[in-house]
């Protein structure tokens, strides 16, 4: 299985996500939403400050994963992903504790009220630990079937961004992603092998043309003699 750890594996693809200026500066608008995941696993919110150097390397940070992460769903079957060393555990964990969360398009509530950051503390802070940087904030897409724009984009706690990315991948629910960027590339390259074929035909027709005025040329020829 491929893991999303190996993103050097990607420097062969040509890119499906670029990033969007927008989208950045609606990063750096909710940078204190940041603080706010810290605070609420419970860790020194204090320790991150409101240093604009920190926020925008951890705007550029979040955005870079996101890159990487939809490069990945994008190139290959998200079945096959592997996004971290227990992903078993934490699909488990999951769907144990959010059973009937609808995955597919995300209620941003589900996420954000206080009585679902409630339900979640217990959930991410059970990861402290074993996923690295598990409570750092991660670029989460709410609608798994479109990419990161600034609609379509909250942000969640790594472990969060992990349990919902990894049971989108395990139940299906990526693959639109998938199949939508490999139909576009098929048909481009479908529509390349016409043109050349196009070409191919007229380069046949001019030869042809040529073949038939030579032969007429040398027939007048004959005649004259």
């Amino acid at each position: 299985m491929l893991g999303i750890e190996n993103s050097s594996s990607l420097e062969s693809y040509k890119p499906v996500f670029e990033p969007q200026p927008c989208l950045l500066l609606y990063i750096l608008k909710v940078s204190g939403e940041l603080v706010s995941v810290a605070h609420a696993l419970s860790l020194p919110a204090e320790s991150y400050g409101n240093d604009p150097d920190i926020e925008m390397a951890w705007a550029m940070r979040a955005m870079q994963h996101a890159e990487v992460y939809y490069r990945l769903i994008s190139s290959v079957d998200p079945q096959l992903l592997k996004l971290t060393k227990v992903d078993d555990q934490i699909y488990s964990e999951f769907r144990e504790n959010f059973e009937k969360l609808r995955i597919d398009v995300l209620d941003p509530e589900e996420l954000k009220s206080e009585s679902a950051k409630e339900k979640w503390r217990p959930f991410c802070l059970k990861f402290d630990g074993i996923v690295e940087d598990f409570n750092y904030g991660t670029l989460l897409r709410l609608n798994c079937s479109q990419g990161y724009t600034e609609e379509n984009t909250i942000f969640a706690p790594r472990i969060q961004f992990f349990a919902i990315e990894i049971a989108r991948n395990r139940e299906g629910y990526n693959k639109a992603v998938y199949t939508s960027v490999q139909d576009k590339e098929e048909e481009k390259g479908a529509n390349n092998g016409e043109t050349g074929a196009d070409s191919g035909g007229e380069e046949e027709k001019g030869a042809n043309k040529e073949g038939e005025k030579e032969k007429t040329d040398k027939g007048g020829e004959k005649e004259k003699a």
